[in-house]
């Protein structure tokens, strides 16, 4: 692909599938047109680096659609002063999107191979305050809590407890949140000590994320 139809495809992948998609935020859409989204995809599937599709990476993980990244990180909302975890890097464009928005990026990846290549793509881009830890995300990060902003890369069966109690009071957490078929991206706040508020935003589905507790079903 030459540099003109690159450039021609992330601008169809801007209006034709991230922004019908009510991703109406500026920032969002400058950002999509500033990280090289190519940079982060492996060099086998460079060629749909803009396809509205999961890209497979290794350790059986995918790279979310450009759609659902782009949803979830304006529902993030993320400040220039925010500090942010981010839960699965996954090949790390997530990872420097947020970057671009946030004053500081923890982001956890379970996956070695993962790990190295999201701190590889970083690195090759530019991107400085953002750090990559081969970590298990489920228990994210207690040492550097709390975070303003938590997001995670993939879906969760319940949100744990223990990522909630990570964030700064009015903080919030992203997730896409459920089970097949049915998943909802939600965005919770942490409203005092004890309270949290979850808005439901949107129906999709992700990937889910490794380690995770599944919620316990009752059976009578």
């Amino acid at each position: 692909m030459n540099l003109h139809n690159v450039e021609q495809a992330r601008f169809n992948m801007i209006e034709q599938q991230i922004r019908p998609w009510d991703v109406a935020d500026n920032a969002v859409l400058e950002l999509l047109s500033l990280v090289k989204r190519e940079d982060f995809v492996p060099a086998n599937y460079k060629a749909l680096a803009f396809a509205d599709m999961a890209i497979p990476l290794p350790g059986g993980q995918c790279m979310l659609a450009p759609r659902l990244q782009a949803r979830l990180l304006q529902d993030a909302a993320v400040q220039a002063d925010d500090k942010v975890l981010e839960i699965g890097a996954g090949s790390g464009f997530m990872t420097a999107l947020l970057a671009h928005q946030a004053q500081r990026v923890v982001s956890l990846e379970i996956n070695p191979e993962l790990a190295d290549m999201a701190r590889a793509n970083l690195q090759k881009t530019g991107i400085h305050n953002a750090e990559v830890r081969q970590a298990d995300g489920a228990l994210g990060a207690p040492a550097e809590a709390p975070f303003d902003v938590i997001v995670l890369g993939g879906s969760v069966s319940e949100v744990p407890q223990t990522l909630l109690t990570q964030l700064k009071v009015g903080g919030r957490l992203v997730a896409i949140v459920g089970d097949e078929p049915i998943m909802h991206a939600q965005v919770i706040t942490r409203t005092s000590e004890t309270n949290f508020k979850a808005d439901e935003k949107w129906d999709d589905n992700a990937p889910c994320l490794l380690n995770f507790p599944k919620p316990s079903t009752f059976v009578f």
